[in-house]
């Protein structure tokens, strides 16, 4: 072996142990899913891969305390022993915020207990994959955004990006300002047909002729993009009143306050759309009962559609779900389901694998 190769063997080596951070443009873009498949991936490499969220972002209540979904599923799915403290240093709740901005919360410590946190599981694996905010700023009120972190821990960035529109690339470009020399690419993901040819044709060799690396452009699937009928009825603890078509996927969702003529022409605009109204609105459920890209329908208040609507809805094979709650509050419930991917679990994750793995390049990712 010649001193080059030498040389080239610890780079390599050297490449391989650094942790990957996994970043994001914006919230629920896939991030999760991604960071988890990578280490996956990289475990069948043959690398002894943990994970670490530092900020726990995506908050629940469990057993009196407040948790973020994201490493318990990462604790599960990768049979971690780590404990979710180390996992998850920082809580970064909007009470943590609040402190923060009043001085309470200092930031060198955190940044400390941070470290602290990931010495201790790096003295356990090879390498950590880690996850950032919900999307990269978040955590600058305490000097600890995706890019102090990225400093901190001396990672490598992956940037993942939503991409719908090539003015879109503004964003990657800022946020490569952001991250420097860090930023080691990045993979577009739940890209839709309508905008994949133009980005692989235009924007991608855009950004890499600025030095940008693109190592994937993921395509939109969906059963990754949505949430079918059943699950959000089990999420929002909705009794189905037409028991039909629990399985279609909805993506977004459309409220039924306006006139009848009026809301069919914005039915039939939309697609794979669950419209929320108030249960006593008949003309309302007519005209969805009417849009073929009405996939549900969404009764809230807790009244009971007429049975001339049901017996529509039985016919057309749609399903009708009521709630007791109101319209308002129903919409931002039946978002945030969509939108925090409660949905993720163990397919999740298998099937963003075979997605990366068939649309991303993923040794350039690991060993860069």
């Amino acid at each position: 072996m010649t001193d080059t190769d030498t040389d080239t063997e610890t780079e390599s080596t050297a490449d391989s142990s650094q942790p990957i951070l996994v970043a994001s443009l914006a919230e629920s873009t896939g991030k999760t899913a991604i960071a988890l498949a990578l280490a996956r991936l990289a475990r069948e490499r043959g690398e002894d891969v943990g994970y670490m969220k530092p900020k726990g972002t995506r908050l629940q209540s469990n057993v009196g305390k407040t948790l973020d979904e994201d490493p318990m599923l990462a604790r599960e799915l990768l049979e971690l022993e780590a404990e979710i403290h180390d996992l998850e240093p920082v809580v970064y709740s909007p009470t943590f915020v609040e402190q923060a901005i009043r001085g309470r919360e200092q930031p060198d410590e955190i940044r400390d207990r941070v470290r602290e946190a990931f010495d201790a599981l790096a003295a356990d694996h090879d390498r950590l994959i880690l996850e950032g905010g919900g999307s990269y700023e978040v955590g600058g009120i305490v000097e600890l955004a995706d890019a102090d972190l990225a400093d901190l821990l001396d990672a490598r960035v992956l940037l993942v990006a939503p991409y719908e529109v090539p003015g879109d690339a503004d964003d990657v470009l800022a946020a490569a300002r952001t991250f420097g020399d860090r930023l080691a690419g990045v993979v577009f993901n739940n890209v839709s047909d309508a905008a994949y040819d133009g980005l692989e044709t235009d924007v991608v060799p855009f950004l890499e002729g600025r030095g940008i690396p693109v190592h994937g452009v993921i395509p939109s699937e969906r059963t990754l993009a949505g949430v079918t009928v059943a699950e959000l009825a089990d999420e929002l603890g909705a009794s189905t009143l037409v028991d039909a078509g629990d399985d279609a996927y909805v993506e977004r969702f459309t409220v039924g306050a306006m006139g009848a003529d009026s809301a069919l022409r914005h039915f039939r605009r939309t697609k794979d759309a669950a419209v929320i109204t108030g249960g006593d609105r008949a003309e309302i459920h007519t005209a969805a009962l009417e849009a073929p890209g009405v996939r549900c329908l969404i009764l809230t208040g807790g009244h009971r559609p007429s049975g001339a609507v049901v017996g529509q809805a039985t016919e057309k094979g749609m399903p009708i779900l009521s709630v007791q709650t109101d319209t308002l509050t129903t919409v931002e419930r039946a978002e945030d389901v969509v939108r925090s991917g409660r949905t993720r679990d163990a397919e999740t994750v298998e099937r963003m694998e075979r997605l990366l793995t068939d649309h991303a390049a993923i040794e350039e990712i690991l060993v860069g």
